[in-house]
């Protein structure tokens, strides 16, 4: 469409949109005065790991900061084209938003993961939905499932004792829980429609 009519493509092959999302990464040391040790992402399409990699690079280089990231990637096990180092002809996750078997950045998400000595590894669709339940539970984030395959990566490797003590850590959430309205509805509880009547409302808070 976009050779024929004047339609813009906007997911990463489009070097603009690379540009525009490595200014997340300016933000993020704006914010706390350094990098972080490790940045951890979702991977689908790749290109917030490229963006954030490559705006990571251009602040070091300028001396704004004195050291670099280590790049965290994790992709959705049924959909892990970078971890099996093949293309996923039928990718397969409840996270929509990075069920992609040949992403547009893969070269260069590769290259920040190798450069930076980080990782791209993958957590399952448990492990994506138990991020998903933790984030709403205990920090109020309705996010949707591709933003919990961050955490859900961050808190694998926290258990498996990857990071140091004190190692300052940044996770980014990419997108909202209603961009993927359907996961919510299927795999979170709903709340009990209760009587008006004071005490029965207290007794299902426990009071």
């Amino acid at each position: 469409m976009c050779e024929i009519y004047p339609v813009a493509l906007v997911n990463s092959v489009n070097p603009y949109r690379i540009e525009g999302q490595k200014t997340a990464s300016f933000e993020i040391i704006d914010t706390l005065g350094e990098a972080p040790e490790y940045q951890v992402l979702p991977v689908g399409n790749a290109g917030n790991i490229t963006a954030y990699w490559k705006g990571y690079q251009e602040y070091h280089h300028l001396g704004k900061v004195r050291s670099l990231p280590k790049m965290l990637g994790f992709q959705a096990e049924g959909s892990a084209p970078i971890v099996l180092g093949h293309p996923v002809e039928k990718p397969e996750t409840i996270a929509t938003a990075i069920r992609i078997g040949n992403p547009a950045s893969w070269k260069t998400a590769v290259s920040a993961r190798d450069e930076s000595g980080g990782r791209i590894e993958t957590v399952s669709d448990a492990e994506i939905i138990e991020g998903s339940k933790r984030l709403a539970e205990e920090e109020g984030i309705f996010a949707e499932p591709a933003s919990a395959a961050s955490v859900a990566g961050l808190w694998k490797l926290a258990r498996a004792g990857y990071f140091p003590k004190d190692a300052l850590v940044v996770s980014i959430l990419t997108g909202h829980g209603l961009k993927d309205p359907e996961f919510a509805l299927r795999e979170c509880r709903l709340g009990e429609a209760l009587p008006p009547d004071l005490k029965t409302i207290a007794s299902a808070c426990g009071l």
